[in-house]
């Protein structure tokens, strides 16, 4: 007890929000829910934990000598803020990707796991780590429990959180999991822009504009404008959660939230990987932060929106042109217009042809 008590206090002087303790035994009920959504198609082309899930949910295969779970929250809130208002040429960034937040949880578990070898055990940190499903062990461990949409909520916290956990052999005191739930609350459902929450706790990654936002690939077309103004991420139903929302009114609006989509566009690719290195982004492919900024930018408008959109026409990326032709098409003006019809004639890709001819097709008869 007095071991666990000093990892408390540990965690606490390292601004953790939350912190308990769980058994390292195997999460049975979690696992049939990865393989029956996985099978299903729900999880998309997502791998992380629905790529093994026995392994995500039992860190004793990972960790044969596993006894404990100390798991902590990391609350990201505060130091995102509330991005600036929506104005022309301007991207959202969700909060969790405005900063590699990530820094805070893994220095405080860091600083937990070296107590623990200090005191001769064995113990190591797992953060956003594909071999623990960590929400799991954060609902165990008491940090939280399992909202409606997905996400581990806390009391003042809400959803926005960030959460890890330290596996150690220590016979650690467990703590008594929160007993706590939305209750009758589903604001979030109604919140997800394309229906992605599909049921209450049930994410279909298909329709959901956080995972299109990191998947390879084209952007699909039915998503595009729902996509709005975001470069990355979405933070829709956890804006709409009402622990989280009392938490944001208490913030200051800041401008960590927003990118310029022309300067971000006009980004060489190793400056533009550099700028966003804690994004996660498919195999490390500045395209798709492109791609991305090109669906926002068609849906924001702005100055010399068109006629960025229109210089991407001549991209040597086939994938960039495309979007871009999407862009000019729901942007409009004779800037678009011309572009589209110059460059449609001379396109050899198919499906960038298409993205150009669509686009043209949705343009207003006197613009055409």
């Amino acid at each position: 007890m007095e071991l666990a008590d000093e990892l408390r206090a540990i965690g606490d002087r390292a601004g953790l929000a939350g912190l308990g303790i769980c058994d390292a035994d195997p999460f049975p009920a979690v696992r049939a829910d990865l393989k029956e959504r996985r099978a299903a198609g729900l999880a998309a082309g997502m791998t992380f934990t629905f790529g093994d899930p026995a392994r995500a949910t039992d860190v004793r295969v990972t960790f044969p000598w596993a006894r404990r779970m100390v798991v902590g929250a990391w609350s990201y809130a505060e130091a995102s803020g509330n991005p600036a208002p929506r104005t022309g040429g301007t991207g959202r960034i969700a909060r969790f990707a405005t900063a590699d937040h990530y820094q805070g949880l893994r220095a405080a578990l860091g600083a937990v796991a070296g107590r623990l070898r200090a005191s001769g055990h064995r113990a190591e940190t797992l953060v956003d780590d594909n071999r623990l499903v960590d929400r799991a062990a954060a609902v165990r461990a008491g940090v939280g429990w399992w909202g409606k949409n997905t996400m581990v909520l806390a009391p003042r916290h809400g959803p926005w959180l960030l959460l890890g956990s330290v596996v150690t052999d220590a016979s650690l005191p467990v703590s008594q999991p929160m007993r706590r739930d939305c209750g009758t609350c589903s604001a979030c459902l109604p919140a997800c822009p394309t229906g992605a929450l599909v049921a209450p706790g049930v994410l279909d990654a298909r329709r959901c504009l956080a995972y299109w936002a990191q998947a390879p690939g084209v952007f699909p077309v039915e998503y595009r404008a729902a996509m709005g103004d975001r470069f990355y991420g979405c933070d829709d139903c956890l804006e709409a959660c009402p622990p989280g929302r009392r938490l944001l009114d208490e913030q200051l609006v800041g401008r960590a939230g927003r990118v310029d989509l022309v300067a971000v566009l006009a980004l060489d690719d190793a400056s533009l990987l550099a700028r966003f290195a804690h994004f996660y982004v498919p195999r490390r492919r500045a395209r798709y932060l492109r791609r991305n900024a090109l669906v926002a930018l068609g849906n924001a408008g702005g100055r010399s929106a068109d006629l960025v959109a229109a210089g991407y026409l001549g991209h040597p990326d086939w994938l960039l042109r495309a979007h871009a032709a999407w862009a000019l098409g729901t942007l409009g003006g004779p800037v678009a217009a011309a572009a589209l019809r110059h460059r449609a004639q001379d396109e050899q890709h198919p499906e960038a042809r298409a993205e150009m001819v669509a686009a043209v097709g949705r343009l207003r008869p006197a613009v055409r």
